[in-house]
C-alpha cells in the first residue's frame, strides 16, 4: 500500500505542495484538512472515540470525523469520503466555516491544519468502521461542554478547539 499524502497549503487555503500524512504531522507543516459535525434532530452532535491504536489521539472523544483530501479531491468529496469510511454514513454535507490551528499532539506530532468545517443532520446510527473509532454516542451541545470543562484530556486537542465556535454556526445552519 503507497503512503497517503496530503495537501500542502499557505495560511490562505492556497495549495504548496503534497507530502506524506506522517511525515507533515512530524514536521508539523500546514495542510488541509476536512471535519465533519452530523447533528440528530434533536440537535444532539456525534461523536465520535477514536479506535485506541490509532496513530495519534487514540481512545479521545472527537467529532463525528475528520480527515485530509487527497491532492487532486475536493474538500466536499473528501468529507463525504471520510464519513462514509470512518462512521458508515451517506449523508449530505454542508460546508460551514474555514479555520486553522496548530496544535501539539502528546506523541510528538503537530496538528497544524487549515481546516474545512462540514455540517449534516441524520437520525440514523452510524456503522462504524473499528479500525477508526470503537464508540459513538449523540450528546447535547451543553453535555459535551461541560464534560470538555471538567475532563478535557478525554477529547482531541482540535476538538476542543474547534467545539466553541459550533453554537454560533449551528444557528445559522440551514437545517
Amino acid at each position: 500500500m503507497s503512503a497517503i499524502e496530503v495537501i500542502l497549503v499557505d495560511h490562505l487555503d492556497r495549495p504548496t505542495g503534497k507530502m506524506e500524512k506522517l511525515e507533515v504531522h512530524e514536521k508539523g507543516l500546514l495542510h488541509r484538512a476536512v471535519t465533519v459535525y452530523v447533528f440528530n434532530s434533536r440537535q444532539e452532535l456525534l461523536l465520535q472515540r477514536r479506535a485506541s491504536d490509532k496513530y495519534h489521539c487514540g481512545g479521545l472523544w472527537s467529532n463525528t470525523c475528520c480527515g485530509h483530501p487527497y491532492p487532486h479531491e475536493s474538500t466536499q468529496d473528501a468529507a463525504e469520503r471520510r464519513l462514509r469510511e470512518e462512521m458508515g454514513m451517506e449523508v449530505s454535507l454542508t460546508p460551514m466555516f474555514e479555520l486553522s490551528y496548530n496544535l501539539p499532539l502528546s506523541n510528538g506530532l503537530t496538528e497544524h491544519e487549515y481546516g474545512h468545517v462540514f455540517f449534516a443532520v441524520c437520525d440514523r446510527l452510524p456503522q462504524l468502521n473499528p479500525q477508526e473509532a470503537d464508540a459513538f454516542d449523540y450528546r447535547s451541545l451543553a453535555t459535551i461542554e461541560r464534560q470538555m470543562r471538567q475532563q478535557p484530556e478525554q477529547f482531541t486537542p482540535w476538538f476542543l478547539h474547534t467545539f466553541p465556535r459550533i453554537p454560533a454556526h449551528l444557528d445559522a445552519f440551514p437545517a
